[in-house]
């Protein structure tokens, strides 16, 4: 079983930056795309972004594009998630998921996420 933890969150000025980390413990992340997700209160899960397991960058959304930046070093067994020129709007739980299979084609292993807060 896939275990996935996600770190790197916490309270962040607008304007600012942060980078996400999504890592596994014992089991290898190679072979897995990996997906960044967010959730606001009260809002819908929406996809940010995701990463293919040979590195190539499948999605990003419209509402982060420019500003978030996916990545892995799979010798760490880590997928990151660089955000920058955050604002209010990006004020949610991020989680990662990973996949066996394509980005599009549904995730089945989901981190715990992490809270992200945008505010002054």
């Amino acid at each position: 079983q896939l275990q996935l933890v996600e770190s790197g969150g916490g309270l962040v000025q607008p304007g600012g930056s942060l980078r996400l980390s999504c890592a596994t413990s014992g089991l290898s992340l190679g072979g897995y795309a990996i997906g960044w997700f967010r959730q606001a209160p009260g809002k819908e899960r929406e996809g940010l972004s995701c990463i293919s397991s040979m590195g190539e960058t499948m999605y990003v959304a419209d509402s982060v594009k420019g500003r978030f930046t996916v990545s892995r070093d799979d010798a760490k067994n880590t997928v990151y998630l660089q955000m920058t020129s955050l604002g209010p709007e990006d004020t949610a739980v991020y989680y990662c998921a990973a996949t066996r299979a394509a980005c599009h084609m549904g995730f089945a292993f989901w981190g715990q996420g992490t809270q992200v807060t945008v505010s002054s």
